[in-house]
């Protein structure tokens, strides 16, 4: 086990964030970083399963246990993600991404039993020379000349351009472009997940955008 490697502080530009509860930003890195990392420091002789999950309906989540395996190290931990449900008939979307995006979430954080990605929750900061704005964030707006009050000199309200969660605008045009593009709902939240850490409605507005340029591309 090469602990050196798996205790490495991330890159900057592997580093996301996303609007967490009570207007806080969280730091996070996505899961293919995570297994990239895993790869490196073991060889690529590690394995994850999931040994049990739930589907709790009441709270519109799910919830499994994995377990990490390499060599002769064992680490378990839960993991969860909300049950994505269409918006008009409350239907769910699609129950096998949510417990895929809730099997990287348990894979991310049986990980940081052997320190990967640790840094984040020890308070170590990386540089960024451009901080994503948020809706709670004052300290920004009054930057802004606006005394933090979230509004413009005229009395209107300021348009966000953080790193909140995804615009009900992107979100459509993202919808209509997979279609045009013959791609299903869940193949798009596959991607996300895979890519982002979490099904496309709730990515934030940063990775909205570069999913934009990547189906455009496609």
């Amino acid at each position: 086990m090469n602990r050196e490697l798996l205790e490495k502080p991330f890159n900057p530009d592997q580093i996301k964030q996303r609007e967490g509860n009570f207007g806080k930003t969280l730091e996070y890195i996505e899961g293919h970083a995570v297994i990239a990392r895993l790869n490196d420091a073991f060889d690529s002789s590690w394995s994850f399963e999931i040994i049990k999950h739930k589907i709790l309906t009441d709270t519109d989540e799910v919830i499994v246990l994995g377990k990490l395996i390499a060599g002769d190290i064992v680490k378990t931990q839960f993991g969860s993600s909300r049950i994505t449900r269409a918006r008009e008939s409350g239907d769910m979307i699609s129950l096998a991404d949510d417990l895929k995006a809730a099997a990287t979430d348990a894979l991310k954080k049986a990980a940081t039993l052997l320190g990967v990605g640790l840094h984040l929750y020890a308070g170590a900061k990386q540089s960024n020379p451009n901080p994503p704005r948020t809706h709670n964030s004052r300290t920004q707006s009054a930057r802004d000349g606006n005394g933090g009050n979230g509004v413009n000199g005229s009395g209107n309200q300021q348009e966000n351009n953080g790193n909140g969660r995804i615009s009900a605008k992107q979100h459509k045009f993202i919808l209509d472009l997979i279609t045009s593009k013959g791609m299903t709902k869940s193949q798009l939240n596959q991607h996300c997940t895979q890519i982002y850490g979490s099904v496309v409605d709730y990515i934030n507005r940063s990775d909205a955008s570069g999913l934009i340029d990547w189906l455009r591309s496609q």
